[in-house]
């Protein structure tokens, strides 16, 4: 058996059409051209190459990038300071401040300190409290383009047994609210559980956000599973050759699963695609225009 490939390269370039074509189209008629705000605290390669990334993408599909790159020792004063000149600016329409954050600042206070309709990264308390309760909201990009990416391998996963691993905010705990509001039964796994192996294997629909390499093997996979691997993580091999691997052993899950995201070229570029989608719902709301149709 080998599993179908989610191919979130190919998903994710079809959702950035559509947010290009509903760009195009409001900026025809409205005269709006969403922006988006980035700001990056230090030097973090990592995150400067996903930072060039972004900005890329919102050219790309007519939208106006505003970055703001500040040194590594910048107070967490000077950060809520631009956050709020961001907040006030009505060319900008979202604000996502990448994290992580240099120890001297409190990365709560930002997040609290973004207003909510700019929050296009949907960490805001009020938008993580609307999205639990199910209202319209902001919803945090990794979670949703898991849900896009499930949802091209399966026409409902009405009933499903989920297991979520990992129970950050940021991804874990937001993903399990979307999956309880598709129905499906959700068990959340994190370094405390025993018998995650067995917790595995009854799983249909298997999400791992745990930061460690490699970490689920094929043999706790349930034949014919759905699994969604949102880590990456570098690795060396013997010979000093580095390359990009997930939280899930591919080569043997691939072996098990009945569809299975690639490390790199699954998750990682629809979350910036659901990042476009979010800032053309943000612009759209601020505007008091209707949703747009992605």
């Amino acid at each position: 058996m080998s599993a179908k490939i989610i191919d979130g390269k190919a998903i994710a370039a079809d959702l950035r059409a559509q947010v290009a074509l509903e760009t195009k189209r409001i900026s025809a008629a409205q005269g709006l051209v969403p922006g988006l705000a980035v700001v990056l605290i230090g030097d973090n390669a990592a995150s400067k190459s996903y930072v060039t990334s972004k900005s890329r993408a919102l050219v790309e599909v007519g939208m106006r990038p505003f970055d703001h790159q500040l040194p590594g020792d910048t107070s967490e004063a000077e950060l809520l300071a631009l956050v709020e000149k961001l907040n006030a600016d009505p060319a900008v329409h979202g604000i996502l401040v990448q994290m992580p954050l240099p120890p001297q600042i409190n990365p709560q206070r930002i997040i609290g300190g973004i207003q909510p309709d700019k929050d296009v990264d949907g960490f805001h308390p009020m938008n993580f409290g609307r999205m639990a309760a199910r209202l319209p909201t902001m919803v945090p990009c990794t979670p949703i383009a898991c849900m896009k990416l499930v949802n091209s391998v399966h026409a409902s996963i009405d009933g499903c047994d989920a297991l979520m691993v990992g129970r950050s905010t940021i991804v874990g705990n937001p993903l399990a609210q979307l999956l309880l509001a598709a129905n499906t039964t959700v068990t959340i796994a994190h370094s405390h559980t025993r018998n995650l192996p067995d917790l595995c294997r009854r799983a249909d629909l298997l999400f791992v956000a745990i930061g460690r390499a490699e970490y689920v093997r094929g043999a706790w996979i349930k034949p014919g599973a759905t699994v969604v691997d949102i880590g990456i993580n570098r690795v060396v091999d013997a010979g000093g050759k580095s390359r990009i691997v997930g939280d899930v052993c591919f080569a043997e899950a691939v072996k098990v699963a009945g569809a299975i995201t690639p490390v790199p070229g699954g998750v990682g570029p629809m979350t910036i695609a659901c990042l476009l989608v979010n800032t053309l719902r943000a612009a759209c709301m601020q505007a008091r225009l209707p949703p747009p149709g992605v």
